[in-house]
């Protein structure tokens, strides 16, 4: 049986690691290395990274940080942000990073979910989400939640999907960091049509919340970051509640 995953998630900005509700409101939440380097040792699955400003700011990730990230990791480490070119991917994947995560630049040019996918294979591929229930319907938006697209999340997520992303992680605008639970109706719709792993993220709060997003989700991975950020779950004890609840976790 496969094994749920519980990854933490490190939005960054300025170098330091940031968290906010619904998209904004940003405050700190600590240095990223320093809780990189506790989530490899605590029972994280895999690491996110994700430069938040990069895209708006029409920049790169912050490699150096990145690098000095992934050579603290013992487990699978997740990068996004700025990402525009398969000489980027190859430039990161040559310096530790595992998989990369794009959102804007796949939506504004779909051919790179392609060109990614088909140079360094899809294992290595997430294309991210961020999308937003409005009149009934579910919008995809870009540049850190700002700019709603002309894309339904369904028919995004099934574009990328056969355009070769590996893995969809899907965030929820409306509920990302008000800790009252995932968007599990979307997901478990998601998970239903598409083939790919999807992770789920925005409004974790409780272990409950945990459960409920692979029960009644039907999601393959769970992301979420200040209830990790700030010790309000320790991820060794959420494994051991899901692993009760009989859900298939890696202890």
């Amino acid at each position: 049986m496969i094994t749920k995953r519980i990854i933490p998630c490190l939005d960054i900005l300025g170098g330091r690691t940031v968290k906010g509700v619904n998209f904004i409101d940003l405050i700190d939440a600590g240095d990223p290395i320093e809780l990189a380097t506790l989530y490899s040792k605590k029972g994280a699955d895999e690491l996110v990274f994700l430069d938040i400003s990069a895209t708006e700011q029409q920049r790169d990730a912050f490699e150096p940080l990145v690098y000095d990230v992934a050579k603290k990791l013992s487990i699978p480490f997740t990068v996004g942000g700025g990402i525009r070119s398969t000489e980027k991917v190859a430039r990161l994947l040559h310096n530790g990073v595992d998989k990369v995560s794009i959102n804007s630049s796949a939506v504004n040019d779909p051919e790179l979910i392609s060109k990614i996918a088909n140079t360094y294979g899809s294992q290595c591929l997430i294309v991210a989400v961020d999308a937003k229930q409005e009149e009934g319907e579910w919008w995809v938006y870009t540049t850190g939640g700002k700019i709603r697209t002309r894309y339904t999340l369904l028919a995004w997520a099934i574009e990328c999907q056969e355009r070769g992303a590996g893995e969809l992680l899907f965030t929820s605008m409306d509920h990302d960091g008000t800790k009252n639970g995932f968007a599990n109706d979307m997901l478990a719709v998601l998970a239903e049509t598409l083939s790919i792993p999807i992770i789920a993220s925005g409004g974790a709060g409780t272990p409950t919340h945990f459960k409920d997003v692979f029960l009644k989700g039907k999601a393959d991975a769970a992301l979420a970051a200040s209830v990790f950020h700030f010790s309000e779950i320790e991820i060794t004890s959420l494994k051991r509640f899901l692993a009760d609840a009989q859900i298939p976790v890696r202890l």
